[in-house]
């Protein structure tokens, strides 16, 4: 039996001592270290097996970490994690305590950056290219690696512009696969596909316009070629791009036939690929919901449009770009393009539907409060991803949509608490909305089965009781109102406690607001958000304007990032479990 390779790699200075003919085998044992281990703990797995060989050859001709290398994304980081100090770990990836999906700073001297949202690392490596330069460390190297769909993406852009006009040390790595999570879109994807047809005119490269020396495209399978390339850049001054050429699941045949599904596949058979049963859920997702919904909304009203920035599979807006590909567009990695694009629509007549995820709506900021409420076009921003969405961590979790959302004026902002009640806010938004509209839900399924049912207008600002009480009242915003549910299950003297389905961040339903605290002593407010600025921050502040006097409570996302793990217990950190509402409750009554 031919001794293993990688069993002896425990930090790039191991891999360098490697001979070059031992590569080949360690790319084939990384791979199935890869697919072994993804295979019954689950994580981003297309990505990460499509740069084997890559990243071998990056820490095999860079002197990583005195070489500094930059992971846009991190989707891809899986082999660079093993490659670093972090193989006898890697069970533990994205798990409650364990290492982190993504990059991460505070975990390795080699994770140079933090990423998780993308076209971040060409900014942050020339950022550190130019800082080497200032310092006197001329002969350090900085290399980003960008995917053809962040590298579409206007902040890449940005930072293609600006090192283009420094001599900064820096190499950037296009690492061309032609798929995000879906398949890349937009003319760069069509000139990529161009240059690496051969059909390109040479003075026609897009990037040695900007002023990068340009070498490619080259196999990014092919280790002599990327080792003898590389070798050749480490020499050469100035901002270079290497174009290099994968594929996305490369060395598991169901990963590169079903790229989409197999970016974050689940459960698989390591050796066959196919995907494992998954536990019957009952319910249905809520952004099949939205999908679903928002088709039967298009078929009604023409003026109907959908949008994503590059998410149309995770967020089902697939269904209406099947079905009306006039009318439903994927602008890919390009939030602040999506909602502006929906703004000057929305100017023409059209109603715009944004579906987003709230940790991606963050960095469209500017031109929600610009371009859309400040002219108070009726946008309709779906915001996906709400709440605490578990092993991905800090950087994908929706916990601040609210606190940014309802400080804006002319903004309306929503919180369905069940699927029924988000398929009546999608229909109620459709009927000649007058101001820009947010209604955000969670990731993944909803514990209502029968929510195909005819459409009910909601009034804009009116909550709802769910359960009578005479002591407390509990306001719930959002699907946490079913742990809230869970939680009087098992506590006595229910009849002390009243339940609220708020629904309206913004507007608040001040009218029932006004009885709720004539009538409670104690108000206890609860979101999966951020309690700093958040609903229950808003509960207060009408607390206080209207003189009342009432004992808040406010459960919430504290103030601080949270880390990855279950969605489950994250909410028992953060104190939103059912458990842990009902030691609030019960700690409550005995005061009262």
């Amino acid at each position: 039996m031919q001794k293993s390779v990688l069993a002896d790699i425990n930090d790039p200075e191991d891999l360098r001592k490697l001979s070059t003919d031992q590569l080949p085998q360690l790319a084939k044992e990384l791979r199935a270290f890869i697919i072994n281990m993804v295979a019954t703990k689950e994580g981003h797995l297309g990505a990460s097996l499509g740069v084997v060989e890559l990243t071998i050859a990056l820490h095999y001709i860079f002197d990583t970490p005195e070489d500094q290398l930059v992971w846009d994304v991190g989707h891809q980081a899986y082999p660079h994690k093993i490659l670093t100090g972090r193989k006898f770990l890697f069970h533990t990836n994205r798990q409650l305590n364990g290492i982190s999906g993504f990059p991460k700073r505070t975990e390795s001297l080699y994770d140079t950056f933090g990423t998780g949202h993308s076209s971040t690392a060409i900014s942050a490596a020339l950022g550190m290219a130019i800082a080497s330069k200032i310092k006197g460390h001329i002969e350090k190297q900085h290399i980003a690696v960008v995917g053809d769909a962040s590298i579409a993406s206007g902040m890449a852009f940005e930072g293609l512009n600006h090192a283009g006009v420094t001599d900064a040390n820096i190499l950037v790595i296009l690492n061309d696969n032609a798929i995000g999570i879906d398949p890349s879109v937009g003319a760069l994807k069509a000139y990529l596909t161009k240059t690496k047809s051969g059909t390109n005119a040479k003075q026609d490269n897009i990037f040695e316009a900007l002023n990068f020396d340009y070498y490619g495209p080259i196999d990014g399978h092919d280790l002599p070629t990327l080792l003898n390339t590389l070798s050749r850049l480490q020499k050469i001054k100035g901002p270079k791009l290497l174009h290099v050429v994968t594929t996305k699941g490369k060395g598991l045949q169901k990963a590169e036939e079903e790229q989409v599904i197999y970016h974050a596949p689940g459960r698989f058979d390591a050796k066959t690929g196919e995907l494992l049963p998954k536990t019957p859920t009952k319910g249905t997702k809520f952004q099949d919901v939205f999908g679903y919904t928002l088709l039967e909304l298009a078929h009604k009203n023409d003026k109907i449009v959908g949008i994503t920035p590059a998410m149309p599979t995770g967020s089902a807006l697939k269904y209406m770009m099947e079905a009306y590909p006039d009318r439903a567009f994927d602008v890919g990695i390009a939030e602040q393009h999506a909602v502006t694009l929906c703004a000057g629509m929305a100017t023409q007549g059209l109603l715009p539907f944004c579906t987003i995820y709230s940790t991606f709506l963050q960095r469209a900021y500017d031109q929600i409060i610009h371009d859309v409420a400040l002219q108070n076009l009726p946008v309709v921003f779906c915001v996906d991803r709400a709440g605490l969405v578990g092993a991905d961590g800090a950087t994908h979790h929706g916990v601040f949509d609210i606190a940014y959302l309802r400080c804006i004026p002319n903004m309306i902002v929503v919180a369905p608490e069940n699927a029924i009640v988000l398929r009546n806010m999608l229909y109620t938004a459709s009927l000649d909305p007058k101001k820009p509209i947010a209604i955000r839900y969670p990731r993944g399924f909803g514990d209502v089965i029968d929510w195909q049912q005819a459409f009910t207008k909601l009034t804009i600002g009116k909550g709802t009781k769910l359960q009578s009480g005479t002591d407390i009242a509990v306001l719930s915003i959002g699907t946490i109102a079913k742990n809230v549910i869970a939680a009087f299950h098992n506590l006595k003297n229910t009849e002390r406690i009243s339940h609220y389905a708020m629904r309206f961040i913004k507007p608040l339903d001040t009218e029932l607001l006004h009885l709720i605290c004539k009538k409670y002593s104690t108000i206890i407010t609860i979101e999966d958000g951020v309690i700093t600025g958040g609903f229950g921050s808003g509960i207060s502040e009408f607390i206080t304007e209207h003189h009342y006097t009432n004992k808040l409570i406010t459960m919430g996302i504290p103030d601080r990032f949270i880390d990855h793990g279950t969605t489950a217990e994250l909410q028992e950190i953060t104190e939103i479990s059912p458990q842990t509402i009902l030691a609030v409750l019960q700690k409550t009554l005995t005061y009262i």
